[in-house]
């Protein structure tokens, strides 16, 4: 029973750093999305789809 949630951690996690590469090429902050994303999880994956690639 340890390992219960062993898969959804590491999901979430990598989801977190997907989301971060993502932002990065929208011209966002990974890191701060990073972080939201260990938050909210796919409601930040849907935010950043849906955001305009920010101008440099």
């Amino acid at each position: 029973m340890s390992n219960m949630y062993g898969g959804y951690t590491l999901g979430w996690g990598t989801l977190a750093l997907i989301n971060a590469g993502l932002a990065q090429t929208k011209n966002r902050s990974g890191l701060n999305w990073f972080l939201i994303s260990l938050l909210i999880g796919p409601l930040a994956t849907f935010f950043i789809v849906i955001s305009d690639k920010k101008s440099s």
